[in-house]
């Protein structure tokens, strides 16, 4: 567990002094929704956040009880409140639970109690394969977990300070201008299709994995 405790450190975890590194938007199925609505409204908001915020890609996982989850990883802590907000207006659109603030044990990969099944972080491919179903049977391995992760960044300061007031502007809520706090778009915004959001192959996937020296099975890919 040393290569996956190192990933979700780097990725999400504050130190003890206080703050939040990690952002968690949970979308569970609504009325209306059939199938997969809550998938879609996970990739609308997975696509606003880098086409339209600039902001690096974010982790995509399963909770082992009905609901997926994009996680967010702040490269510096920011106050709970800033968290909140931030993830009140990304949300507002969207019918998305969100979580600021997250505790190491909410953390994937780990065995939801409830239901019997394994919240995993996955294959943004893979998503719509899994509504209806979003947890796994067995527990996932950890190459695969470290795979998802690996490549992924964290939001710079002047990244989240600029998305939040960007969506302060949209929500229209008026608040003074930061001073030396520059505006910066990063190469994710000109990257989105990374992401997601269309659905992968089975072979897509094998390939993903095989690229990471990862040799999958079939009961791990569903």
């Amino acid at each position: 567990m040393q290569k996956l405790n190192a990933e979700l450190s780097r990725l999400y975890l504050a130190p003890s002094d206080g703050g939040t590194r990690s952002i968690c938007l949970s979308f569970r199925k609504l009325a209306g929704d059939g199938e997969a609505g809550h998938w879609e409204r996970l990739c609308t908001v997975a696509n606003a956040l880098q086409a339209e915020l600039g902001l690096p890609a974010p982790a995509v996982s399963i909770s082992g009880a009905g609901a997926f989850g994009l996680w967010l990883s702040l490269e510096q802590p920011v106050t709970a409140a800033q968290a909140q907000e931030f993830a009140r207006l990304v949300c507002a659109d969207a019918c998305a639970e969100a979580e600021a603030g997250v505790v190491p044990g909410s953390l994937p990969p780990f065995l939801n109690q409830a239901s019997g099944k394994w919240a995993a972080f996955i294959h943004p491919g893979m998503g719509v394969s899994f509504a209806g179903d979003e947890g796994l049977d067995i527990q996932p391995p950890e190459a695969g977990q470290v795979a998802m992760l690996e490549g992924l960044e964290s939001i710079a300061p002047a990244q989240f300070a600029q998305a939040l007031d960007q969506l302060r502007q949209s929500a229209g809520v008026v608040v003074p201008p930061a001073h030396g706090v520059p505006a910066t778009r990063t190469a994710a915004s000109d990257a989105a299709d990374d992401l997601l959001l269309k659905d992968a192959t089975l072979e897509d996937i094998v390939n993903f994995l095989h690229s990471k020296n990862i040799e999958p099975t079939f009961r791990f890919l569903k």
